[in-house]
């Protein structure tokens, strides 16, 4: 028994030398669409940019820029802005942009012979009332917790995306919420980091959304959740956006067109 126990463990140190290679299937890279056109209040909202890249194997550090697209948005009016390439960053640019609140755009790409849309409606979003500040949260009892408070408009559905950005260097936090069970009321968009400290900046943004986009987000959140399950799990299925190939619909593209009027806090913590 010691004998077969000193060749397994003896086994167990040779074996983690072993070099293994990862063979990941490749496939033809699609089109990634970033159209979120953001219209911040007290702005006039003309200057607006959508981002195009082309998907790449998981072991790339950087999108490759799509260039050469011909991107167009439309309103409801038949006015037609042309997003114009920077040079060839895949970074398209219109600075005549006019956004109308509850109006439907249109969004139309042409990239590689193949036509790519989207529609989506610009919504409305409640202004941030203020800001509120516990330094007893998390469950060490000493974490720096925010809340920021807006006002839902009553006897009507809404959805927003709260964005927020601090000094720490992470990813933004992002959260979709819904007033199903808090319309009419004052609520809040919550934020906490282990690393926040006195003094730091952070940047607070809500936007008003659409449903789809609410649940769009939302089913991106749970999949990128800690609990979301282990390694050994079915692996989560692409969440398709709303955008479309018309002229070849199995070479769909990635992303999401979307509209939001905006509004922007800048929070200094005490």
């Amino acid at each position: 028994m010691r004998k077969l126990a000193a060749i397994l463990l003896l086994t167990a140190f040779t074996s983690c030398e072993d070099v293994i290679d990862v063979n990941l299937n490749s496939t033809e890279p699609r089109l990634v669409i970033e159209a979120s056109i953001n219209w911040f209040k007290d702005t006039t909202g003309n200057e607006q940019q959508i981002k195009l890249t082309l998907s790449a194997p998981f072991f790339e550090e950087e999108l490759p820029p799509a260039n050469g697209a011909i991107v167009t948005i439309t309103d409801t009016n038949n006015n037609t802005f042309l997003f114009e390439e920077d040079g060839n960053t895949g970074r398209y640019h219109n600075t005549i942009f006019n956004p109308i609140l509850n109006t439907t755009y249109s969004l139309t790409i042409i990239y590689n012979g193949e036509i790519y849309t989207a529609t989506e409606t610009l919504k409305s979003v409640s202004s941030i009332d203020y800001i509120e500040q516990n330094n007893e949260g998390g469950f060490s009892g000493e974490d720096i917790e925010l809340k920021a408070y807006y006002t839902d408009p009553a006897n009507e559905e809404n959805h927003y995306l709260f964005e927020f950005i601090s000094d720490i260097p992470v990813i933004p936090t992002l959260e979709v919420y819904n007033d199903e069970f808090t319309n009419g009321n004052q609520i809040f968009g919550f934020y906490t980091e282990e690393d926040l400290e006195s003094g730091d900046e952070v940047t607070i943004r809500n936007y008003g959304v659409s449903e789809r986009f609410y649940e769009f987000m939302f089913i991106l959140s749970q999949q990128g959740s800690d609990d979301g399950g282990g390694p050994f799990e079915t692996q989560p299925a692409t969440v398709r956006g709303n955008c479309i190939n018309e002229t070849n619909p199995d070479n769909f593209p990635y992303g999401y067109f979307r509209l939001s009027e905006v509004d922007e806090v800048i929070y200094i913590v005490e």
